[in-house]
C-alpha cells in the first residue's frame, strides 16, 4: 500500500488556482513519482475553471499535461478539483473518467477535492479521493490516522504549508498572477504549465 506526500508547491499551487476562480468550478493534474512506496506530489498543471464535461479543451489539455510532465521526468499521478459550491465536496463524474484515465498509465492514482470551508483556515482544505477495490467507484477515503494526521499515508512535506499559502493569497495576491489552460487560452503569454510567474519554490 502505498502512502502520497504533497510538496509546498503542489498545495499552493492548487490553492491559488481555487483562489483565483472562488466561485467556479476549477481542476488540475498532479505531477510527481512513485519512489519506495512513496509517491511524492511535486507539482501540478491547472486546467480550466468553466467545464462541464470531458470536453475536446480538456482532453487537449490532459495531453499537454502529460508532454510537459515527461519532459521533466515526473508522471501525471492524480487530478484536483474544486466545486462550484463550496459546501460540495463530490468528486464530480467527469473527474471519475479523468482519474480513470489517468490511472490506466500510473496505478497509484490519487483524487483530491478542495474542501471550500476549509480553504482559508489555514488547515489542510483537501479531501482524498481513491478507488475502491475491485471497482471504478471513487469515495472519500476514510484513513486511520486520518489523512494529513501525524503517521497517516497521505501528508504534507511541511505542516505549515496551508497556513503559508492563505499569508500567499491575502497579502500578497499571488493568485492573480496564476493562470490555468482557460486563462492560457485567451492570452497566449500566460505560462499554464510552469506558473514561474508565481515564483513558488518549496521550502
Amino acid at each position: 500500500m502505498v502512502s502520497y506526500t504533497i510538496l509546498h508547491k503542489a498545495y499552493v499551487k492548487i490553492f491559488l488556482h481555487a483562489a483565483k476562480h472562488p466561485h467556479k468550478p476549477v481542476n488540475g493534474v498532479l505531477l510527481g513519482r512513485l519512489s519506495s512506496g512513496v509517491v511524492t506530489i511535486q507539482d501540478v498543471i491547472p486546467l480550466l475553471h468553466h467545464w462541464t464535461s470531458l470536453s475536446p479543451m480538456m482532453e487537449i489539455g490532459l495531453t499537454l499535461a502529460k508532454g510537459h510532465a515527461e519532459s521533466v521526468d515526473l508522471s501525471l499521478v492524480g487530478y484536483y478539483q474544486a466545486c462550484e459550491r463550496i459546501d460540495d465536496t463530490a468528486l464530480a463524474p467527469v473527474g471519475e473518467r479523468v482519474v480513470e484515465q489517468l490511472r490506466t498509465q500510473f496505478s497509484d492514482v490519487i483524487a483530491f477535492v478542495i474542501d471550500g470551508d476549509a480553504l482559508g483556515s489555514g488547515e489542510v482544505a483537501l479531501i482524498p479521493y481513491l478507488p475502491q477495490a475491485s471497482s471504478t467507484s471513487w469515495r472519500p477515503q476514510t484513513l486511520n490516522p486520518p489523512a494529513f494526521a501525524p503517521g497517516s499515508r497521505i501528508m504534507l512535506a511541511d505542516p505549515q504549508t496551508p497556513s503559508r499559502a492563505v499569508a500567499l493569497v491575502r497579502d500578497d495576491h499571488l493568485h492573480h498572477e496564476f493562470g490555468d489552460f482557460d486563462d492560457h487560452l485567451e492570452d497566449v503569454t500566460i505560462d499554464w504549465l510552469r506558473n514561474n510567474a508565481c515564483n513558488i519554490t518549496d521550502p
